[in-house]
């Protein structure tokens, strides 16, 4: 026996539990309507939420950059990997977000995770909200900290943690996600901001999935609840409404400094290749241009959520583009996937341990590139199938 076939049992035991990814391939470029395995669908299953993935600007500003300034830049950013364009991709995001500096980072995950554990260490607490993100469960890991965390966008039970850890020249951190992934709900931030600052606490936010689709020209759940000059560390992607790859921090010049010298991703990491951050500063300038792609995003988010609501589908308490279908069981939920792809929608089955058991659900996400004959499609797919399985 091999050392590794140890793991055909541990995929055949996923298997038999309905637990077992089997990622779909996507054959040509990402869109509203895309090609999934030899398939046409309309694409409910992207994180692409103003439609800037394959936009022509992007595109051209991508293969320019690569034709002028090459593949890659062949070092990590701490040693000869910075280009000017690394700064003023930075710069640009310090503005869009309000701060005062930026710092890009090769993916959110590395953003959240590098981050946590670069600002904190074992003698300090995280206090953390229950449904966070995987990144930022690993980054506190990695600190050494001591974890904290509190029921679901629970303020009072995050002030409870914050007054019960607290010790003399102790940093504590209170975290959240500014738009959670897999429920599409909003964080209480307005009320987590004020106990960070009775405690005197650390306030990060992971604004992912905000960034681009909140607040005034997409700025995220800082603008959303007027909260600039009060959260400390904001953390975003690049790869979600702005169509590219990457992630970054904003916030004080200091944090950014300090990033620099310790953030371990930062300074282990090959820095993004010139076609990658010249597409993000088109995506910028194309979300200042074309602001009624956020109203589009919104507008067909209420659409999509009004269409499920009346089949009489669970959504949850999403309040975001980012609409579950909550249908509970994990076979039942894989099967349901599984219809609705075959009658050309793609909206992925969601299961344990992404979500709790017993608490699967497809994940959907409109974008303002759908049409409203895509989605009102997509809403007879989802009626026709949920039925025939007993959904609704």
């Amino acid at each position: 026996m091999a050392p590794l076939d140890y793991l055909k049992d541990e995929l055949a035991d996923l298997e038999e539990q309905g637990l077992l990814l089997h990622p779909r391939t996507l054959e040509g470029p990402t869109g509203a309507r895309a090609r999934f395995d030899g398939r046409d669908v309309i694409n409910l299953a992207s994180n692409n939420y103003l439609g800037l993935a394959n936009h022509p600007r992007l595109n051209e500003a991508a293969s320019g950059a690569a034709l002028a300034l090459g593949a890659g830049s062949g070092a990590v950013r701490s040693i000869a990997g910075t280009m000017s364009m690394h700064r003023d991709l930075e710069r640009r995001f310090a503005d869009f977000k309000h701060a005062e500096d930026a710092l890009m980072f090769q993916s959110g995950f590395a953003a959240n995770a590098g981050t946590v554990a670069a600002i904190l260490d074992k003698e300090d607490v995280i206090v953390s909200d229950q449904l966070n993100h995987a990144s930022i469960i690993d980054g506190a890991r990695l600190s050494g900290a001591e974890i904290k965390v509190f029921p679901h966008r629970d303020v009072d039970a995050a002030d409870d943690l914050l007054a019960e850890t607290a010790r003399p020249g102790r940093r504590q951190l209170l975290i959240t996600d500014g738009v959670f992934s897999m429920d599409g709900d909003i964080a209480p931030l307005p009320g987590l901001v004020e106990v960070a600052e009775r405690h005197g606490a650390i306030m990060m936010v992971d604004d992912a999935h905000a960034s681009g689709v909140l607040g005034r020209g997409g700025a995220g759940t800082v603008d959303h609840f007027g909260l600039h000059g009060r959260v400390d560390v904001q953390v975003g992607t690049l790869s979600k409404a702005i169509g590219v790859l990457g992630g970054f921090i904003a916030g004080p010049t200091h944090l950014i400094q300090w990033l620099q010298n310790r953030g371990r991703p930062y300074l282990f990491s090959t820095s993004a290749p010139p076609a990658v951050v010249s597409a993000c500063i088109a995506a910028l300038d194309v979300i200042r241009d074309e602001p009624q792609r956020i109203d589009r995003l919104w507008s067909n988010t209420r659409l999509f959520k009004e269409g499920l609501h009346a089949l009489g589908f669970d959504t949850g308490e999403s309040q975001t583009p980012i609409t579950p279908v909550i249908t509970g069981e994990e076979d039942e939920t894989q099967e349901f996937a599984r219809r609705l792809f075959d009658e050309g929608v793609f909206a992925p089955a969601i299961v344990f341990p992404t979500v709790a058991r017993g608490r699967a659900r497809v994940r959907t996400i409109v974008t303002a590139d759908h049409s409203e004959d895509d989605l009102r499609q997509a809403l007879e797919v989802f009626g026709r199938a949920g039925r025939e399985l007993g959904l609704v």
